[in-house]
């Protein structure tokens, strides 16, 4: 038999009788057909999600034709299986009678053994040996399937297994652990979806643990290994369904519903050279009809099959939940709060959320089964309501978002430790056209610094001494400034925070400054507001921080979170499926770290960052929110800079230093997240490294590794065709070029996203401390008689209308509980092996290595939040700083690393 023609059996729905074990004989008719008393005591039905065992007993021999099957010499493999579908494999009669029938008669799946080794004689692939694979018996939830295969002498290590579900309905194949060889056992790690044969007649291809390099791939297996690879890339045609496994690229043209009734919901493609963007994964939906460019939306979003564990995995209790808050939980939330513009006109108000909550209408008391964290029973006559659990920081201190020392910080120890950056150049000024946005210069001169650090230093020493620290907001917000007036109840500045390093290593803040273009017939127009000693300074200082938070929370949420983590990971993964084959040890590598981002992404592109949704509405730059994220992408992704240490130095935040630990000398000394983040960062990288040099002794490895270069291509010139012409792309020719890219992609999934992530309920459940809008201007821009003697009156009441109002508070307040949680059966970082490196000694014990640094990182966090020296990661009050402590209980809990970005 030729290549081709072992290829075309790939496709086939037949087996070949003559390769057949003997058939199975029923002994009695389907369970379907059986009387109802004789049915009962039968085989329980197990509703839901079921685990199902596949055992699979093979007998060498010399001849397949003339040795019959002893179950003596017969040796044994196993697979066990997780069937999704309601009742399938264990109620198959109330599913589908031929299901039913399939089952009963052994036929459900069929199983071919491919041989590693070619025919030595033809120098062609060798034939593979089938067989069906028959329940025996259920266990507790799993099913349990064996079969048996007579094996020839000679037939060489089995390198994959063919699988065939010819069952009407798709199950979820764990693993199969084949006995009966010289090398035996040997495993295959799934973990896999098999469609039906009525969906797609195409056999599945799993290849066993053990991880080859292209070029050291058993000759009976390479055509195998490209066929899978082509399977996963498709064609590019056609709209993808759901039982589909195919990873391709499209642009972010689908945020947007044109064809809405309102011309309001309308959003430029991203994806382009106006508005560069990473990409997606195309779905092949429908183009829009008023916008050709646009991609019509639905109610659900495809991802390739493998990427929605929905059905199998508890991990995706957040997944879930989130779905609930979003698509049931948050409408039935506007329709209790009809007024989307009322704010809390009292602080005693936002106390009640946590209090007494907001009750939940009668006939939605199946709230509490779906999030019994958010909505709770209040009274003893049943009635329930949704009631906030207090976050941490409001527990150990209710009024520390009034106080200057905590607003500073939290820009080291806090949601967003990724935007404090050191000063400098000296006077501030902006690089935006003057001609468009007016003067360039800042008002925050050296007369006024030097004046609020008390004349401790001249601002020339505080430069030279590395005093002076900035959140810079001016120039990516000024562009959109008059754009997001014209919304309705919303409004914004360009901003900068000016910062002073004080003796004791804590952040001290001196002047806040903010800007507006010139608007039609106004000239620009610009303050700067400082702490102040009188009343009407203190209350403009604290109206100037609400916005500058407002700044900051749309710019963690855009660009710190969802850009930098989520949506640039998404490329990374395509072109892993596309291009490094399931068998590849870098692939094997990245996986954990790929585990169910692009399912959150698609629901975030759904639900989240869409025309309309909780972003939008919820967030200052309103309905340019998303495109904010793509001018920051433009002006300030670039992958080398992703890099933990690389992210520190750019921002001045640390120098290199080889005799400092980590090779980085911190301009702040005691920056919590930095601190911790370098240990966690040198603990991957140490990891990687170990990992890499097995596989890649010496450079010539890495550049003959063909997948490894066509990963790396792809996710330059497609993941992120944007900026694929950049000069700073790294590029592999050595086993530490390698290294470096590995360690920055799982950083930025594991340690970066965990650091931006699992703090938002803890720092933004209370809103006062981090609010995501601000409603109201300035009550010294453009003063109005009224407006402004409101403010000198009762300045409480003017923060409370710059607040977000009832409905955008509460609306992010249950996101933000749900996207801070863990699942009980969380991932963690280095927790649990993979089952490939299990198999591997060297590779297992690099592994364990990792463990053990990661739970000394633990004790080393422990330690620190113990030392009241370091002020900005403990004290009075403070919650400490805990966000990069590998592992965590379930819940909300301000710590835990995943392994991925999985909510």
């Amino acid at each position: 038999m030729d290549a081709s023609s072992h290829l075309h059996r790939l496709s086939s729905t037949q087996p070949s009788s003559s390769l057949l074990p003997k058939p199975f004989i029923p002994r009695g008719p389907p369970a379907s057909l059986l009387p109802t008393e004789r049915r009962r005591s039968s085989t329980p039905v197990f509703q839901g999600k079921q685990k199902c065992l596949l055992s699979i007993r093979a007998s060498v021999t010399d001849n397949v034709k003339e040795v019959k099957t002893s179950k003596e010499n017969a040796s044994s493999a196993k697979a066990v299986i997780r069937a999704t579908a309601p009742g399938l494999l264990s109620n198959l009669a109330s599913a589908n009678p031929l299901d039913a029938y399939q089952d009963w008669a052994g036929k459900t799946l069929l199983l071919e053994l491919v041989s590693a080794d070619i025919d030595s004689a033809t120098g062609l692939e060798k034939e593979t040996i089938k067989g069906y694979a028959k329940k025996v018996k259920t266990e507790n939830d799993e099913v349990i399937y064996e079969s048996e295969f007579k094996v020839p002498a000679g037939f060489g290590e089995v390198g994959a297994i063919l699988v065939q579900n010819e069952l009407h309905k798709e199950m979820f194949l764990n693993n199969i652990v084949l006995d009966g060889f010289p090398n035996s056992p040997i495993h295959f790690n799934c973990s896999s979806w098999v469609h039906s044969i009525y969906d797609n007649p195409s056999k599945r291809i799993f290849f066993s643990n053990k991880s080859y390099l292209p070029n050291d791939t058993p000759t009976g297996l390479k055509k195998l290994r490209e066929t899978d690879l082509e399977n996963l890339r498709g064609n590019g045609e056609g709209e993808r369904k759901k039982f589909d496994r195919i990873y391709d690229y499209d642009t972010y043209n689908d945020l947007g519903n044109p064809d809405s009734s309102s011309d309001d919901l309308a959003r430029p493609v991203l994806g382009s050279k106006v508005h560069p963007y990473p990409r997606r994964c195309r779905t092949g939906r429908p183009r829009s009809k008023k916008d050709p460019l646009s991609e019509t939306r639905s109610n659900s979003v495809y991802v390739p099959r493998d990427e929605t564990f929905e059905d199998v995995k508890v991990s995706t209790f957040g997944v879930n939940t989130l779905k609930s808050v979003l698509h049931a939980f948050l409408p039935t939330l506007e329709v209790i709060l009809l007024n989307p513009n009322l704010g809390f006109p009292h602080f005693t108000e936002i106390d009640t959320l946590f209090k007494e909550g907001i009750p939940v209408p009668k006939d939605k008391n199946f709230f509490q089964l779906l999030l019994p964290r958010l909505v709770k029973t209040i009274t003893d006559g049943g009635d329930e309501a949704l009631l906030f659990e207090s976050p941490a920081m409001m527990e150990r201190d209710k009024f520390s978002w009034f106080r200057d020392e905590e607003f500073s910080r939290q820009t080291l120890a806090g949601l967003n430790p990724y935007s404090l950056e050191l000063v400098t150049e000296w006077p501030l000024k902006s690089k935006l056209d003057p001609e468009i946005y007016g003067s360039p210069e800042s008002l925050i001169t050296t007369e006024l610094v030097e004046r609020e650090i008390r004349g401790a230093m001249t601002i020339d020493e505080a430069l030279k001494q590395k005093k002076m620290f900035i959140l810079d907001y001016h120039d990516l917000l000024l562009p959109y400034v008059s754009k997001v007036r014209e919304i309705e109840g919303t409004t914004l500045y360009g901003s900068r925070t000016l910062f002073f390093l004080t003796m004791e290593g804590t952040l001290e803040p001196i002047a806040i400054e903010l800007t507006r273009p010139p608007v039609g017939d106004k000239p620009q127009w610009k303050q700067v507001f400082t702490p102040g000693w009188d009343g009407t300074s203190c209350w403009l200082w604290r109206l100037a921080k609400a916005h500058v938070c407002a700044h900051d929370s749309g710019y963690h949420q855009l660009v710190i979170h969802w850009l930098r983590t989520h949506c640039c990971t998404e490329p990374y993964i395509i072109a892993a499926n596309r291009q490094l084959s399931a068998m590849h040890p870098i692939y094997r590598l990245l996986h954990p770290h790929f585990r169910y981002t692009m399912e959150i992404n698609a629901l975030a592109r759904e639900s989240l960052i869409n025309a309309g949704g909780i972003i939008e509405s919820c967030f200052s730059p309103g309905k340019y929110a998303i495109e904010l994220s793509s001018a920051a992408y433009d002006q300030l992704w670039r992958f080398d800079m992703e890099a933990l240490p690389a992210d520190l130095i750019r921002r001045g935040m640390a120098v290199e230093d080889p005799t400092a630990e980590h090779g980085l000398k911190l301009s702040i000394e005691d920056y919590p997240f930095a601190n911790d983040g370098l240990i966690l960062w040198d603990a991957i990288k140490q990891w990687v490294r170990d990992y890499v040099n097995h596989y890649y002794p010496d450079s010539s490895f890495v550049e003959s590794d063909k997948e490894l270069q066509d990963w790396w291509t792809e996710v330059r010139t497609k993941g992120h065709a944007d900026k694929k012409d950049e000069p700073w792309w790294p590029v592999f020719k050595t086993p530490e070029d390698l290294v470096n890219v590995l360690t920055t992609i799982i950083w930025v999934a594991a340690g970066h996203h965990a650091a931006v992530n699992f703090g938002q309920y803890v720092y933004a459940g209370y809103f006062p401390n981090r609010p995501t809008i601000a409603r109201t201007n300035m009550p010294t821009e453009d003063p109005v008689d009224d407006e402004y003697k409101n403010f000198l009156h009762k300045p409480e009441f003017a923060l409370l209308k710059c607040f977000p109002s009832k409905i955008q508070a509460t609306k992010v307040m249950a996101v933000l509980d749900v996207l801070s949680s863990h699942s009980p059966d969380e991932e963690y970082l280095g927790d649990q092996t993979e089952p490939s490196w299990a198999e591997n000694p060297v590779i297992k014990a690099a592994f364990e290595q990792f463990n053990g640094r990661l739970k000394e990182l633990e004790g080393i966090i422990d330690e620190r939040n113990n030392n009241l020296s370091l002020k900005n990661r403990t004290g009075a009050g403070v919650v400490p700083y805990e966000l990069l402590k590998p592992f965590s209980k379930p819940g909300v809990t301000g710590m835990g690393v995943p392994n991925s970005i999985s909510i």
